[in-house]
């Protein structure tokens, strides 16, 4: 925790993210790539013919991590740009190199560049993490597939599920933003060296003309930074659209976070689900007894605040006049890692909750009993007509006593009597043991069981073995 009390710190650092993420979108990361494009470009310009010597190179390689940030700093100060003042103090360090640092390239040639690889580093971590919570929700979707549980659509009671078989909701959610992930990470393009207006003019001039050494120059810098793709044609930046796609897919995932957590917290509130409960944890200051979905309620907080998120990438992808406006800058710099920040944070406390994910088999029980003789009510009458009763009867007798029984639970606060009216009926023919008999809830839950055992081994499996380092993976939480 921090103890600068007289200035603002993002919650982001002192309480959620962790601090990978957050060194991933630290200026000390975006510096040294920086430098790591500049070693870049002045690798393929040699390859290619220019006045580059191994010396300079090796040169800009001994200080690629060492950065002088005082020199960097007091020259900004004077000529108000941050890269111009990093090539300067990049310089400083190597003067035999400093004529050739950034050689052709425009500010975006690093900005831009760097955006990408560092949305790509922190996309990797946001998979590993996403694969981590879930193999746990997979874990506890086998563990339950078998245990009948009440559903609900409009959040009354319906036919029932399993408790495994809801799980895979979740986790099937989870597995659609994996599979988004997946496409981001595969389709991020660099811009490359593209010049100040997308032209490649500046090297047109470097090169004399030779577009096929241009081109070399561009594919020996994707290569040597490890993205190989190329954004094909641009303006001075890459299109903004790929920022919106990559907080979009993040944004997907804090909808599922939050559907999970707003499940959760809506189970607490029936007792048949709970999250971890630390054994020293305070659920209220004032009501010692309670025991508040916290971290789920937290999970849907930040999920709201990335959500929301999303529409700052939006609104700059659509305000960049022709090849490039600064509308971007200021908002860019924030909005795309504030939802890198939230999700890592989201994504810890959904590793530390699917951890130890509580149930109480006899709450859920004893509410699929308080419901199950109405959603029973049609196997009863076909086991009374099996008797001999008559349907078009025993089905009018049957709706009577649901609405009286259902009065008795609403109006008068008692138990669910239908069995009891029923049983006392001759006309249907049926003694308490029999009605019991019908009443076995692991014959009202469909294929839920066999389903999650499907749904486990043919497609969360193969992501799971895909992912082996991602298993296993704690999450210390904060707060």
């Amino acid at each position: 925790m921090s103890t600068n009390h007289d200035s603002y710190i993002s919650p982001f650092q002192t309480r959620y993210a962790s601090k990978e993420m957050q060194y991933i979108f630290s200026e000390d990361n975006k510096f040294k790539t920086w430098r790591r494009l500049w070693i870049a470009l002045a690798k393929a310009e040699k390859a290619n013919g220019l006045d580059i010597t191994d010396a300079q190179i090796a040169s800009l390689e001994k200080y690629k991590d060492d950065i002088n940030y005082d020199v960097a700093i007091a020259r900004e100060k004077e000529c108000r740009h941050d890269v111009m003042s990093h090539v300067y103090a990049y310089g400083v360090q190597c003067p035999d190199a400093k004529g050739i640092i950034h050689l052709g390239a425009t500010s975006c040639y690093v900005g831009d560049n760097t955006d990408v690889l560092v949305m790509k580093e922190a996309l990797l971590v946001v998979r590993r993490k996403l694969v981590g919570v879930m193999a746990l929700l997979a874990k506890f979707a086998d563990e339950y597939k078998a245990m009948p549980a009440l559903a609900y659509t409009h959040l009354q009671p319906a036919q029932l599920t399993t408790v495994g078989k809801r799980a895979t909701l979740w986790l099937n959610e989870l597995y659609m933003d994996y599979e988004e992930l997946e496409h981001r990470i595969n389709t991020l393009a660099l811009l490359g060296s593209k010049g100040t207006t997308g032209t490649q003019a500046s090297f047109v001039e470097l090169f004399d003309g030779d577009s096929a050494k241009i081109k070399a120059v561009e594919q020996s810098i994707a290569k040597e930074l490890g993205i190989e793709k190329i954004v094909p044609v641009s303006g001075q930046t890459y299109s903004r659209k790929m920022d919106y796609n990559v907080v979009s897919t993040l944004s997907g995932i804090a909808q599922s976070a939050m559907k999970f957590g707003n499940d959760m917290r809506l189970l607490a509130n029936f007792k048949e689900m709970e999250e971890p409960f630390e054994k020293s944890q305070i659920g209220s200051s004032a009501m010692p007894y309670k025991r508040n979905p916290m971290r789920c309620e937290r999970i849907c907080a930040l999920a709201r605040y990335v959500m929301a998120d999303v529409l700052n990438p939006a609104f700059t992808a659509g305000t960049q006049w022709f090849e490039r406006t600064l509308d971007d800058s200021a908002n860019k710099r924030i909005s795309v890692a504030e939802a890198f920040l939230g999700v890592d944070a989201i994504l810890n406390i959904m590793l530390n909750v699917c951890d130890g994910l509580v149930v109480y088999p006899k709450v859920v029980r004893a509410r699929i009993m308080s419901e199950l003789p109405f959603m029973a009510s049609e196997n009863i009458m076909m086991s009374a007509v099996k008797k001999g009763g008559d349907r078009q009867e025993l089905h009018e007798k049957i709706r009577v006593y649901a609405q009286q029984a259902a009065k008795v639970v609403k109006e008068e606060g008692g138990k669910n009597d239908l069995i009891e009216r029923i049983c006392a009926d001759e006309s249907f023919g049926l003694n308490f043991e029999e009605i019991e008999a019908i009443l076995k809830p692991e014959d009202f839950t469909g294929r839920s069981e066999q389903q999650v055992t499907e749904y486990l081994t043919e497609v969360i499996a193969p992501v799971l073995a895909a992912h082996k380092e991602a298993l296993g993976e704690k999450a210390e939480l904060s707060v």
